[in-house]
């Protein structure tokens, strides 16, 4: 999950996904409360719960007689210092925000169980949060986590480069996106400098796709390390060959997440992965360049695959935990309620949040000035994460990334690359 300070952000931002430069924020208290809750996490949980008279917790705060103080950092850093916390003796932070990639039995032995404090004080409708979601959230039989965000990816386009260059309609084949993608590597008639496509080189997600997209993975459910390589190859040599003809920018290899919604915004990529989250972002006419040009899709699946077998976009979900060594759990739960409220999802949604609930997805205010929605709804049906978590992940995925750049850098070749994750990657989830 990439981003830093995301102020405007308006139904439809972030990843998951979103991964950058740290970034930390600590909001003191607005009023003389009696209660403090100190919450850690990534900057967009904050954002999207409001403030001003668009808090979204302005009445529960109030009912409670207490503040909400945030700590927020990018993703990676993020969950590291939550880990630490939550391995000390006592830590002050009431809750904390972590990704479904990253609880291992022995991580997810670090925060309270919350299966209890369903049944004596039920989170309301908790069947409208999406199962799959709450499965990602459940270790060893045990809920240790409540979905709050998910960011699903899809493919963006910018329509109106699309058109200038005589396309009439987005790709429905890889092979199809990548030949756009160099048609549309060109000077547009703005007389800007336009790649077909940017991607940043630190995030799991894109090669994933890539290989998803000839029926690979890097690790699948099962924890099959590359259970078919020829298609990881495919993927890597696709991204190789589009990176050669300059269809990936020669930034590539220092481009990072927030890079990629900058590019689109401005013109100087007509194509994209980001979760469906951003499509709001992107069309903001205050800071993009073709508001309501910038549309998107599922990413395409080879045209040998098409109508065969389903994509397999990637998701992930962010869910709110309470560490086993913090204080006043009881406020904790009653935040956690609050925020997973219908009311709440549905107020995080049009700031910018990926529903967790199915009922969002259908209530009109909602969906009626969220084009993207429906294709959303769809994709999420076959969404599934980069890779399962497990003790070693963090360093496969350094290496992953490490072996991936070097391929699609040309420094390495693709079948020597994928060989070495293969080498390099096993010992790692056999630990």
């Amino acid at each position: 999950m990439s981003d830093n300070v995301l102020n405007n952000i308006t139904r439809r931002g972030f990843l998951g996904t979103a991964m950058g430069g740290a970034a930390m924020l600590a909001a003191g208290p607005s009023f003389a409360a009696g209660k403090t809750l100190n919450v850690l996490s990534h900057k967009v949980h904050q954002t999207v719960l409001g403030s001003g008279d668009g808090d979204l917790l302005k009445d529960w705060k109030s009912a409670n007689d207490a503040d909400v103080v945030w700590t927020t950092f990018d993703s990676n850093p993020l969950q590291d210092r939550l880990f630490r916390e939550a391995s000390l003796n006592a830590t002050d932070f009431n809750v904390g925000y972590i990704v479904d990639n990253r609880p291992t039995k022995q991580i997810a032995a670090m925060f309270e169980p919350l299966d209890d404090y369903l049944k004596k004080d039920a989170i309301e409708d908790f069947g409208d949060i999406a199962p799959g979601l709450v499965q990602g959230m459940t270790v060893d039989g045990k809920l240790i986590g409540i979905p709050v965000r998910h960011a699903t990816q899809g493919l963006f386009y910018n329509e109106a480069l699309l058109e200038e260059q005589g396309i009439t309609a987005p790709p429905t084949t890889l092979e199809e996106l990548v030949e756009q993608a160099q048609k549309l590597t060109f000077t547009s008639k703005a007389g800007t400098p336009v790649a077909g496509m940017v991607l940043a080189s630190d995030l799991a997600v894109f090669p994933v796709m890539f290989a998803r997209a000839f029926g690979g993975d890097f690790i699948n459910a099962k924890f099959e390390l590359l259970p078919n390589p020829e298609a990881m190859e495919k993927g890597l040599a696709v991204l190789a060959r589009m990176f050669e003809a300059g269809n990936l920018p020669r930034s590539y290899a220092t481009t990072k997440n927030d890079d990629q919604v900058t590019w689109l915004q401005q013109g100087r990529a007509a194509f994209t992965v980001l979760p469906f989250a951003r499509f709001a972002q992107l069309n903001n006419k205050e800071q993009s360049k073709f508001p309501g040009k910038i549309k998107a899709i599922e990413f395409p699946v080879s045209a040998d695959l098409k109508g065969k077998v389903p994509m397999s976009s990637i998701v992930e979900a962010w869910g709110m935990v309470i560490p086993a060594n913090s204080k006043d759990k009881e406020l904790s739960w009653k935040f956690i309620k609050e925020v997973s409220s219908k009311r709440a999802t549905l107020g995080m949604a049009k700031n910018g949040n990926g529903p967790v609930r199915v009922s969002t997805y259908a209530d009109q205010s909602f969906a009626a000035n969220n084009p993207v929605a429906a294709v959303e709804a769809a994709v999420l049906k076959n969404a599934r994460g980069a890779f399962p978590p497990f003790p070693e992940a963090a360093r496969a995925q350094s290496i992953f990334l490490e072996e991936v750049q070097l391929a699609v850098l040309g420094r390495k070749p693709v079948k020597e690359a994928v060989a070495s994750i293969a080498t390099r990657v096993k010992p790692l989830i056999q630990a």
